[in-house]
């Protein structure tokens, strides 16, 4: 089993960009432009390594090789992305990967693409690369080709090394449970359980019992064999489950409307442990966006749009105003779901002004993208 801390370590350490691995300061995936460099890469990678697995790491300085993380990414459905836009797509994975002087909620990418033996092109037309196109590792650049010859394995003895030097061991388990446990804070509850005698899967968060079920918020879930996080959310309301072959989670998701809180089931995920020492992972978006009436619709977004001209013109807000500022991206994003048709451009632009205040409030937006692109792909 590959402790997957341990890999990125390896991939950084002995090795500069080339034609098995790529380095990414963070991945763009919102514009046609960032989605385009990413399927070239992929397409790439894939097709200069037929043998082993190729890694995109995400969230590294490029001049320097300083791991400085990005958000924690838990989009299940980009693999969606890449049956859309390449004929024989690779089997690509995106993980999580905590490193302890990360702060809260930063993590590195890991981007695994499986090898393959066809030849990966673009099917249709993204942003200037054409349908057709074939792209290959070129030393550290991902460069189109006119031909569609499958290249010879070259790099499959290098990176079964790097793979072996970075297995799991009992004292890498037993530090990653430690660690885990105490980075929690003593107010938030902590797990763990051990799944067919080998898989190790912590758990933190702050919990509340209904009846005879646990709900948590502020959690957080790592697969400690792997050192990859499975789950982080600061505000969501989760459900935790588990049998001893499955782990199952629900998410769900608190919207205001005219002044009332609700709660609604995002997505449901389920860990499935198998006796061969393999797990898999499903997921299954369960949220219903409630369908709300139009006249009152177009008073919010009319509304909204109105505190975020204020927000564009530098101008003072009343604390009533700062205070709507907090419902400004969900308010965009109901609307959105409710079929106006420019609530989506309006979200998108509120982002600089809402990056440059609190935190909190920032993180509000991102959570509000990130259900509108779970929606987007299923």
């Amino acid at each position: 089993m590959i402790n997957k801390r341990l890999l990125v370590k390896a991939l950084l350490s002995h090795n500069d960009e080339n034609s098995f691995y790529d380095k990414k300061l963070k991945l763009n995936l919102s514009s046609k432009e960032g989605k385009a460099k990413f399927l070239k890469h992929i397409c790439a990678l894939s097709n200069s390594n037929p043998k082993n697995n190729a890694y995109i790491a995400v969230g590294i300085e490029d001049k320097s090789n300083a791991i400085v993380g990005v958000d924690f990414f838990d989009d299940s459905k980009l693999q969606n992305l890449i049956n859309a836009y390449l004929d024989h797509p690779p089997v690509v994975l995106y993980e999580n990967i905590p490193f302890p002087h990360l702060p809260q909620g930063k993590v590195v990418g890991l981007v695994s693409i499986r090898p393959l033996e066809q030849v990966t092109a673009l099917k249709k037309n993204i942003w200037k690369y054409l349908a057709g196109t074939v792209f290959y590792r070129e030393g550290s650049i991902s460069m189109p080709k006119e031909d569609r010859q499958r290249l010879e394995a070259s790099n499959a003895s290098r990176v079964k090394t790097l793979e072996q030097h970075a297995q799991n061991n009992i004292s890498l388990t037993l530090d990653g449970v430690v660690d885990f446990l105490n980075s929690h804070g003593d107010e938030l509850t902590t797990h763990y359980k051990v799944f067919k005698e080998t898989f190790v899967l912590c758990w933190s968060g702050l919990e509340k019992k209904v009846k005879d079920r646990s709900y948590y918020s502020r959690v957080d879930i790592e697969l400690i064999n792997e050192q990859v996080k499975l789950f982080y959310s600061n505000l969501d309301e989760v459900e935790i489950q588990y049998t001893d072959d499955c782990f199952k989670l629900t998410e769900y998701v608190r919207l205001e409307w005219n002044g009332t809180f609700n709660y609604y089931p995002l997505e449901e995920v389920s860990i499935a442990f198998e006796e061969n020492g393999s797990y898999r992972i499903d997921t299954r978006l369960l949220f219903s966006p409630p369908q709300l009436e139009k006249r009152s619709l177009y008073h919010h977004f009319n509304a909204n749009n109105k505190l975020l001209e204020k927000l564009m013109q530098g101008e003072r807000l009343s604390l009533a105003q700062e205070s709507d500022l907090f419902n400004l991206s969900s308010l965009y994003m109901l609307c959105a779901l409710n079929g106006i048709p420019t609530a989506t451009e309006k979200l998108e632009a509120a982002k600089p002004y809402l990056k440059n205040r609190e935190q909190a409030l920032y993180q509000t937006y991102k959570d509000c993208q990130r259900i509108l692109r779970k929606v987007k792909y299923n």
